[in-house]
């Protein structure tokens, strides 16, 4: 989209009537500001939300070396962006330029503004999911500090975890960035102590676990201590659609994430076959979206939440949570869907996160820029890994166990990488080891036909190979199969588990009121669409599971 129309998306200005509407669905109430009075910071949660009667709103970045100007609200304008809806700490503080009057909203108002007022609600949300593209696009925009080695596993675990949660970060790179070492002696942090994440002239946390940084920067929120209709295991597309489906029809919703929304196909950089989206989505965008949709009617959202068990109170599941905590809720929606497989050759545990990785987006795009790199498998998700990586990297050498790209590959994905310059496709081939020092220099190859063997200099594989359900945590109650995909519907009904006179629903798993949906499932569809249309589904089922309560 031009910049120019996002702009005029972003920031609408609203008539007369448009800030009436505010008042009446909102419940605003008329406050005067003085010129220099802050109305919210950068940090601050459960911010305020104002519409500008009269004067000029400020809102300052102030994350950087020195605070710069985003935009200067005028009458008709408002505040705000999705943090409103997700509970997370605003990325901006707004300041009065000048004497003000301004219409102050609370932010679970800002909420029903968007569920009962159609019209003024679309004109708010897509302001808000604008302004949000604009910083992220910006290229100006600091937001958090990441100050830490390429060649760091935990370097890029936080990257990732910041990247994948679609947190406004940047990245200072300890070999490369000139602003380092004075970043590093103004904070009073050796290298040996990298990584470290700071906000504006505060070091936050030095090498903090996902959990402790999410708690400092204000993404995890504490759980509630009640009986949800529903928990949901999973953040990907099954377990987002239930969670839309859910809390618009007034089940009480939790969803457990153990890293971020989006599962597989949030590491998608395009998914060119998903009905409605004829130019394609990123995965990730997709998962935004969905999170969006689903903290707008009321879901709530924990990450990051591993689940370490489950068990049984009476007709209630128990779900056990990394830390102690506990989520109980009536039914059980298990979508944690599937890893994928580790190459079990010399080298491949030892680089994980530094040579060797399973997602290809540009926050691995940027440790390979200009270098040839590896891509093994030979399904959508390898396809799309390496038409993304093309555009980075000198050279992207696909490598197929098989002989026939085809098979296991969309036509569209497989013509296109035949299309693709700087794409080899190398056939019945297979990964030796991977070698390399503190990081990943090199790897071996074989072509299983001829027996040649070859070595390539590389920072990066990247393996697409398989899927591993994600079903450790289950206790025998949820019976699974020979591979560990769970059992559902007449398949669930078999096993000595199932204790109910009825047959089971259609993705009802051996324990009554415990369904599954998504990739874990057995027999399921392995595509984006599937899996959405089965936590719809599972929705169903549970409103007819929980009247027979």
């Amino acid at each position: 989209m031009p910049e120019r129309d996002l702009r005029a998306i972003a920031f609408p200005r609203l008539d007369e009537a448009g800030i009436a509407e505010v008042g009446r669905c909102g419940a605003a109430s008329l406050k005067r500001v003085q010129a220099g009075q802050t109305l919210f910071r950068a940090g601050d949660r459960d911010f305020k939300f104002f519409v500008i009667k009269s004067g000029e709103v400020e809102i300052v970045d102030p994350t950087g070396e020195t605070p710069k100007t985003v935009t200067v609200h005028g009458p008709g304008e408002f505040t705000g962006d999705v943090a409103h809806l997700t509970g997370t700490p605003s990325v901006v503080s707004a300041v009065a330029k000048t004497d003000c009057e301004v219409y102050e909203v609370s932010a679970e108002a800002v909420r029903q503004i968007l569920n009962q007022c159609p019209d003024l609600g679309d004109i708010i949300l897509q302001a808000f999911i604008a302004r949000r593209q604009m910083l992220r696009e910006s290229g100006s925009f600091t937001g958090l500090r990441v100050i830490g080695s390429r060649y760091s596993r935990d370097t890029f675990r936080i990257r990732d975890f910041l990247a994948k949660n679609r947190v406004l970060f940047t990245w200072l790179d300890l070999e490369a960035d000139p602003q380092v070492a004075r970043l590093l002696e103004r904070f009073g942090v050796s290298e040996a102590e990298t990584p470290v994440v700071a906000f504006g002239s505060l070091l936050l946390q030095r090498n903090p676990s996902n959990r402790q940084l999410a708690e400092a920067i204000g993404i995890r929120r504490p759980l509630e201590q009640i009986v949800y209709d529903i928990a949901i295991v999973g953040a990907g597309p099954a377990g987002l659609a239930a969670a839309v489906y859910g809390a618009s029809e007034g089940l009480s919703t939790a969803v457990l994430e153990r890293i971020a929304p989006g599962g597989q196909a949030g590491a998608s950089m395009r998914i060119e076959n998903y009905l409605g989206f004829p130019t394609g989505i990123s995965g990730s965008e997709l998962a935004e979206r969905a999170v969006l949709q689903a903290d707008r009617f009321g879901a709530r959202l924990i990450i990051p939440a591993p689940v370490t068990g489950l068990s049984f109170d009476k007709a209630y599941s128990v779900l056990a949570l990394e830390g102690g905590e506990t989520v109980v809720a009536k039914c059980l929606l298990i979508a944690t869907g599937a890893d994928y497989c580790r190459l079990e050759v010399e080298g491949c545990d030892r680089f994980e996160g530094c040579g060797v990785y399973y997602a290809a987006t540009p926050n691995e795009a940027q440790l390979c820029r200009g270098a040839d790199v590896v891509v093994v498998g030979a399904g959508n998700a390898a396809g799309q890994g390496a038409v993304f990586l093309a555009g980075h990297a000198r050279k992207v050498f696909l490598l197929v166990r098989g002989d026939d790209l085809y098979k296991s590959m969309s036509s569209y994905l497989a013509r296109r990488i035949e299309q693709t310059p700087n794409i080899e496709v190398l056939y019945d081939t297979t990964v030796l080891r991977i070698s390399g020092d503190t990081h990943a220099r090199s790897v071996e190859f074989i072509n299983n036909k001829t027996g040649e063997k070859r070595t390539l200099m590389t920072p990066a594989l990247f393996s697409f190979i398989g899927a591993v359900p994600r079903t450790d945590w289950l206790p025998p109650e949820i019976e699974r199969d020979p591979k560990g995909f769970v059992l559902t519907g007449a398949a669930a009904a078999q096993p000595s588990h199932w204790t109910a006179r009825r047959h089971p629903f259609l993705l009802e798993t051996s324990r009554p009121g415990a369904f599954a949906a998504g990739d874990v499932r057995c027999g399921s569809v392995k595509r984006v669409a599937s899996a959405v249309g089965e936590g719809a589904m599972a929705i169903q089922f549970v409103h007819e599971y929980l009247k027979g309560m």
